[in-house]
Protein backbone atom coordinates (compact mmCIF):
# COMPACT_ATOMS: atom_id res chain seq x y z
CA UNK A 1 0.00 0.00 0.00
CA UNK A 2 0.95 3.29 -0.83
CA UNK A 3 1.54 6.04 1.86
CA UNK A 4 1.24 9.62 2.24
CA UNK A 5 4.61 11.15 3.55
CA UNK A 6 4.89 15.31 4.29
CA UNK A 7 8.22 17.44 4.49
CA UNK A 8 9.28 20.89 3.80
CA UNK A 9 12.17 23.04 2.23
CA UNK A 10 12.49 26.83 2.81
CA UNK A 11 13.54 29.91 0.65
CA UNK A 12 14.36 32.94 2.29
CA UNK A 13 15.00 36.42 0.58
CA UNK A 14 16.15 34.81 0.63
CA UNK A 15 12.71 33.15 0.48
CA UNK A 16 11.28 29.78 2.26
CA UNK A 17 9.91 26.76 -0.24
CA UNK A 18 8.87 23.67 -0.41
CA UNK A 19 6.96 20.73 1.41
CA UNK A 20 6.17 17.43 0.10
CA UNK A 21 3.08 14.79 0.47
CA UNK A 22 2.90 11.63 -0.96
CA UNK A 23 -0.86 9.86 -1.55
CA UNK A 24 -1.50 5.85 -1.65
CA UNK A 25 -3.51 4.19 -3.61
CA UNK A 26 -3.64 0.06 -3.12
CA UNK A 27 -2.87 -2.20 -5.41
CA UNK A 28 -4.96 -5.46 -6.75
CA UNK A 29 -3.81 -8.62 -7.81
CA UNK A 30 -5.55 -10.63 -10.10
CA UNK A 31 -7.46 -13.07 -9.41
CA UNK A 32 -10.50 -15.34 -9.31
CA UNK A 33 -12.68 -17.44 -7.01
CA UNK A 34 -9.99 -20.48 -8.57
CA UNK A 35 -6.38 -18.80 -8.78
CA UNK A 36 -4.64 -16.02 -7.99
CA UNK A 37 -1.35 -13.78 -9.62
CA UNK A 38 0.59 -12.07 -8.27
CA UNK A 39 3.22 -11.04 -10.77
CA UNK A 40 3.71 -12.28 -14.31
CA UNK A 41 6.97 -13.25 -15.12
CA UNK A 42 9.35 -14.21 -18.55
CA UNK A 43 11.96 -16.13 -17.57
CA UNK A 44 14.06 -19.23 -18.50
CA UNK A 45 13.88 -20.54 -15.06
CA UNK A 46 10.71 -20.75 -12.61
CA UNK A 47 10.08 -19.01 -9.05
CA UNK A 48 9.39 -22.12 -7.42
CA UNK A 49 10.57 -21.59 -3.45
CA UNK A 50 12.08 -24.38 -1.55
CA UNK A 51 12.24 -23.99 2.76
CA UNK A 52 12.14 -25.32 6.24
CA UNK A 53 12.31 -23.51 9.68
CA UNK A 54 15.79 -22.34 9.08
CA UNK A 55 16.07 -21.11 5.39
CA UNK A 56 13.96 -19.94 2.09
CA UNK A 57 15.30 -20.51 -1.62
CA UNK A 58 13.72 -18.75 -4.65
CA UNK A 59 14.81 -21.08 -7.34
CA UNK A 60 15.18 -19.26 -11.06
CA UNK A 61 18.12 -19.65 -13.41
CA UNK A 62 17.84 -16.25 -15.68
CA UNK A 63 15.36 -13.61 -16.95
CA UNK A 64 14.76 -13.01 -20.53
CA UNK A 65 13.93 -9.71 -20.03
CA UNK A 66 13.75 -6.92 -16.88
CA UNK A 67 12.20 -4.24 -17.80
CA UNK A 68 8.53 -2.31 -18.25
CA UNK A 69 6.42 -3.74 -20.94
CA UNK A 70 2.53 -1.67 -21.24
CA UNK A 71 -0.15 -1.29 -23.30
CA UNK A 72 -3.82 0.75 -22.92
CA UNK A 73 -5.30 -2.00 -20.72
CA UNK A 74 -2.22 -3.66 -19.25
CA UNK A 75 1.11 -3.45 -17.96
CA UNK A 76 3.87 -5.81 -16.66
CA UNK A 77 7.07 -5.67 -14.90
CA UNK A 78 9.57 -8.26 -16.57
CA UNK A 79 12.02 -9.87 -13.92
CA UNK A 80 12.12 -12.75 -11.94
CA UNK A 81 13.04 -11.40 -8.35
CA UNK A 82 10.08 -8.22 -8.67
CA UNK A 83 7.30 -8.03 -5.94
CA UNK A 84 3.61 -6.94 -6.62
CA UNK A 85 3.65 -4.99 -4.10
CA UNK A 86 3.31 -1.33 -5.05
CA UNK A 87 5.44 1.71 -3.80
CA UNK A 88 5.98 5.27 -3.82
CA UNK A 89 8.97 6.80 -2.85
CA UNK A 90 9.56 10.26 -3.05
CA UNK A 91 12.83 12.60 -1.56
CA UNK A 92 13.96 16.00 -0.97
CA UNK A 93 17.40 16.44 -2.31
CA UNK A 94 18.44 19.08 0.10
CA UNK A 95 16.57 21.04 2.78
CA UNK A 96 17.23 24.65 2.52
CA UNK A 97 17.29 27.03 0.04
CA UNK A 98 18.24 30.56 -0.37
CA UNK A 99 17.96 33.44 -2.97
CA UNK A 100 20.29 36.09 -3.33
CA UNK A 101 19.29 39.81 -2.15
CA UNK A 102 16.57 40.76 -3.92
CA UNK A 103 16.61 44.33 -6.02
CA UNK A 104 14.73 45.96 -8.74
CA UNK A 105 17.53 45.51 -11.28
CA UNK A 106 18.63 42.52 -12.01
CA UNK A 107 16.66 39.06 -11.19
CA UNK A 108 17.12 36.86 -8.36
CA UNK A 109 17.14 32.78 -9.05
CA UNK A 110 17.93 29.94 -6.55
CA UNK A 111 17.44 25.95 -7.26
CA UNK A 112 15.91 22.53 -5.45
CA UNK A 113 15.31 19.71 -6.79
CA UNK A 114 13.34 16.26 -5.67
CA UNK A 115 13.35 12.85 -7.19
CA UNK A 116 10.23 10.59 -7.03
CA UNK A 117 10.33 6.64 -7.72
CA UNK A 118 6.92 4.54 -8.28
CA UNK A 119 6.87 0.72 -8.72
CA UNK A 120 3.12 -0.70 -9.88
CA UNK A 121 1.25 2.23 -9.44
CA UNK A 122 0.42 2.82 -12.85
CA UNK A 123 2.49 6.49 -12.82
CA UNK A 124 2.38 9.51 -10.78
CA UNK A 125 1.07 12.87 -10.57
CA UNK A 126 3.39 16.04 -8.58
CA UNK A 127 1.11 19.40 -7.40
CA UNK A 128 2.70 22.49 -5.94
CA UNK A 129 0.26 24.18 -3.30
CA UNK A 130 1.10 27.24 -1.59
CA UNK A 131 1.49 31.19 -1.46
CA UNK A 132 4.44 33.44 -3.12
CA UNK A 133 6.65 35.18 -0.85
CA UNK A 134 5.09 37.37 1.62
CA UNK A 135 6.96 39.71 3.66
CA UNK A 136 3.76 41.33 6.57
CA UNK A 137 1.05 42.05 4.55
CA UNK A 138 2.80 42.53 0.88
CA UNK A 139 2.60 39.64 -1.57
CA UNK A 140 5.27 39.10 -4.55
CA UNK A 141 3.03 38.48 -7.48
CA UNK A 142 2.68 35.31 -8.79
CA UNK A 143 2.81 34.44 -12.42
CA UNK A 144 -0.22 33.16 -13.04
CA UNK A 145 0.39 33.47 -16.91
CA UNK A 146 3.58 31.82 -18.16
CA UNK A 147 5.81 34.22 -18.91
CA UNK A 148 9.63 35.74 -19.13
CA UNK A 149 11.50 37.15 -16.61
CA UNK A 150 10.91 40.75 -16.30
CA UNK A 151 13.22 42.93 -14.31
CA UNK A 152 11.33 45.87 -12.17
CA UNK A 153 8.04 44.05 -12.01
CA UNK A 154 7.27 41.94 -9.27
CA UNK A 155 7.17 38.64 -10.18
CA UNK A 156 7.00 35.10 -8.75
CA UNK A 157 7.49 32.22 -10.58
CA UNK A 158 9.29 28.72 -11.45
CA UNK A 159 9.77 25.94 -13.93
CA UNK A 160 11.55 22.90 -14.21
CA UNK A 161 14.12 22.74 -16.67
CA UNK A 162 17.13 24.06 -17.84
CA UNK A 163 17.35 28.44 -18.58
CA UNK A 164 19.60 30.93 -20.03
CA UNK A 165 17.68 33.34 -18.85
CA UNK A 166 17.76 35.88 -16.60
CA UNK A 167 20.96 33.66 -16.24
CA UNK A 168 22.42 30.06 -16.78
CA UNK A 169 20.38 28.36 -14.16
CA UNK A 170 18.47 24.98 -13.54
CA UNK A 171 18.23 21.88 -15.14
CA UNK A 172 16.18 19.25 -17.07
CA UNK A 173 14.93 16.75 -15.58
CA UNK A 174 17.13 13.26 -15.27
CA UNK A 175 15.17 9.80 -15.46
CA UNK A 176 18.26 8.07 -14.65
CA UNK A 177 17.55 4.32 -15.65
CA UNK A 178 13.75 3.14 -16.36
CA UNK A 179 12.59 6.68 -15.59
CA UNK A 180 9.48 7.92 -17.45
CA UNK A 181 8.53 11.39 -15.59
CA UNK A 182 7.65 13.85 -17.57
CA UNK A 183 7.44 17.68 -17.04
CA UNK A 184 3.91 19.66 -17.09
CA UNK A 185 3.82 21.44 -20.41
CA UNK A 186 2.95 24.87 -18.01
CA UNK A 187 6.61 24.09 -16.57
CA UNK A 188 8.43 22.69 -19.52
CA UNK A 189 9.78 25.63 -21.39
CA UNK A 190 12.95 27.27 -20.92
CA UNK A 191 13.47 30.96 -19.82
CA UNK A 192 9.38 30.83 -19.32
CA UNK A 193 7.88 30.68 -15.78
CA UNK A 194 4.99 30.38 -13.83
CA UNK A 195 3.32 29.80 -10.48
CA UNK A 196 -0.46 28.69 -10.09
CA UNK A 197 -1.20 27.17 -6.49
CA UNK A 198 -2.42 23.92 -6.72
CA UNK A 199 -1.19 23.40 -10.63
CA UNK A 200 0.10 19.78 -11.68
CA UNK A 201 4.15 20.47 -12.03
CA UNK A 202 5.05 17.06 -13.14
CA UNK A 203 4.31 13.49 -13.43
CA UNK A 204 4.78 9.94 -15.09
CA UNK A 205 2.41 7.81 -17.12
CA UNK A 206 3.06 4.37 -15.55
CA UNK A 207 5.46 2.68 -13.39
CA UNK A 208 8.91 4.69 -13.28
CA UNK A 209 12.39 4.29 -11.94
CA UNK A 210 14.05 7.21 -10.44
CA UNK A 211 13.42 10.45 -11.93
CA UNK A 212 14.79 14.10 -10.29
CA UNK A 213 13.74 17.39 -11.18
CA UNK A 214 15.36 20.50 -10.70
CA UNK A 215 12.74 23.30 -10.00
CA UNK A 216 14.13 26.93 -10.92
CA UNK A 217 12.86 30.10 -8.59
CA UNK A 218 12.48 33.22 -10.07
CA UNK A 219 11.92 36.60 -8.07
CA UNK A 220 11.65 40.19 -9.60
CA UNK A 221 11.08 42.96 -7.32
CA UNK A 222 10.15 46.31 -8.35
CA UNK A 223 11.70 49.94 -6.96
CA UNK A 224 8.69 50.33 -4.07
CA UNK A 225 8.72 46.72 -2.89
CA UNK A 226 9.25 46.64 0.61
CA UNK A 227 12.48 45.52 2.01
CA UNK A 228 13.09 43.24 4.57
CA UNK A 229 12.44 39.05 4.93
CA UNK A 230 10.30 37.23 2.70
CA UNK A 231 9.22 34.02 2.96
CA UNK A 232 6.87 31.12 1.53
CA UNK A 233 5.41 27.90 2.72
CA UNK A 234 4.99 25.09 0.01
CA UNK A 235 3.88 22.25 -0.56
CA UNK A 236 4.38 19.33 -3.16
CA UNK A 237 1.83 16.87 -3.39
CA UNK A 238 2.77 13.43 -5.36
CA UNK A 239 0.13 10.60 -6.16
CA UNK A 240 0.16 7.48 -7.59
CA UNK A 241 -2.43 7.16 -10.12
CA UNK A 242 -3.60 3.65 -11.24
Amino acid sequence: MLKRLTGWVGLFLILAVCAIAQSTVAGAELQSLNYRLDETVVGVGDLNQSGSSSYKIVDATGDLAVGNTSGTSFQIETGSKTTSDPALAFSINGANVNFPTFNSTSASVTTANFSVLNYTSYGYVVQIMGNPPTNGSHIISPMTTTGLSQTGKEQFGINLVANTSPTSVGANLNNGQFGFGNVAPNYGTSNSYRYVNGEMIASAPKSSGLTTYTVTYLVNVASVTPGGIYTSNQTLVVTGTY
